[in-house]
């Protein structure tokens, strides 16, 4: 999983403290990229993330702005296992 966060970003603290509460449950491995990076900036370009927070699960746009811990944890659920 990527998030794609901005310096300064009440939403993006919210997204970490959503991931920090979800991985309690189902563990993730979360990458934090800065927007303000090439890498960043690249990854919103390809997934057409507007606003931070972005978040990219294996690799494929899901959300971003505020990050819903009910449509986050639904997600994960119907993901193939493996």
């Amino acid at each position: 999983m990527t998030l794609l966060t901005q310096s300064d970003c009440v939403l993006c603290d919210h997204a970490k403290q959503v991931l920090a509460r979800v991985n309690k449950d189902l563990p993730l491995e979360v990458t934090e990229v800065d927007l303000a990076t090439p890498t960043g900036q690249r990854l919103a370009s390809e997934s057409h993330v507007i606003f931070a927070p972005g978040v990219l699960i294996d690799g494929r746009p899901f959300s971003f702005g505020r990050l819903s811990e009910r449509r986050l944890r639904r997600a994960l659920a119907q993901r193939p296992q493996g």
